[in-house]
């Protein structure tokens, strides 16, 4: 990728990028590309160059607000840089944020209870029957195993155990299968869907079908998830809504600095995508 870029720096036009009359070389822009993955080097090079910019626009800014940096330390005692506390005492100074009101935090509580609820958990066990599709007749006759594993077991849950200790091909046969408690997003697709459609007590009725192979599951427990409580959630809602208030409300700050400034060499993009870096 490094190569890619430093091509892409090669080809790119060497067109002068001043802010306010103020240069920005091409050897600074150079060395910011490497902070800004992108698809293209020629993405990747207007990211840095627009960083730049924005750079510049806030560091004129503080000099013109007569600001002194006051570098702070964050929690793994990271200094900031001069330039770099400069930039965030002119945001902190020009851009003002509005607290959420309990009334905001409860009306998007209500709106998006899902996601404010505990994750159903699973307590499940499975035999893996391991199969490889690039053998046809040998995965066929895998799953054909497993569907005689499932006609045994039918109405002997009990012998589930056992079985996956003789049969499973997954680290889990030693505890019969036991793969403990399952929250979602834990297993493959198929394997979580074919959960969700089971209740407690129950077998899989079909091998469940994976990269791995064939599945054979059996669902001991299950305890569905539950709405948590606006309490208990009200403080991180109140946190997520200042941060979205605060990123939109900076953006359409530095939108403002870049239609003041005479900026050549460079596009800048339209609010949403202008950020403090």
């Amino acid at each position: 990728m490094t190569s890619l870029l430093h091509e892409g720096v090669r080809q790119a036009p060497r067109v002068p990028v001043t802010v306010n009359g103020i240069e920005i070389s091409y050897a600074d822009i150079t060395r910011e590309v490497q902070h800004h993955p992108a698809p293209t080097p020629a993405e990747a090079w207007q990211a840095a160059t627009r960083a730049l910019a924005v750079r510049a626009m806030l560091l004129e800014e503080a000099d013109r607000l007569g600001l002194a940096a006051q570098t702070v330390s964050d929690a793994e005692g990271l200094r900031e840089t001069d330039e770099e506390a400069l930039i965030r005492q002119v945001i902190e100074q020009q851009v003002t944020v509005p607290r959420p009101t309990e009334a905001d935090c409860e009306r998007y509580y209500k709106q998006n209870r899902a996601r404010f609820r505990t994750p159903s958990i699973a307590e499940a066990s499975h035999i893996l029957l391991s199969a490889s599709k690039s053998n046809a007749d040998a995965y066929a006759a895998r799953r054909a195993e497993a569907v005689r594993c499932i006609a045994r077991l039918s109405g002997k849950p009990t012998d589930f155990a056992k079985l996956a200790n003789d049969l499973s091909d997954c680290s889990s046969a030693a505890q019969g299968g036991n793969l403990g408690q399952l929250s979602p997003g834990q297993t493959t697709p198929a394997f979580e869907a074919a959960l969700t459609a089971m209740s407690p007590g129950d077998i899989s009725a079909e091998p469940v079908e994976s990269p791995y192979g064939f599945h054979i599951i059996y669902l001991e427990r299950c305890v569905e998830g539950r709405d948590l409580p606006f309490e208990a959630v009200k403080t991180r809602i109140a946190n997520y809504l200042t941060d979205r208030v605060s990123r939109t409300a900076t953006a359409q700050y530095l939108a403002r600095l870049a239609t003041a400034a005479s900026i050549t060499g460079i596009d800048m993009p339209d609010v949403q995508d202008l950020r403090v870096f």
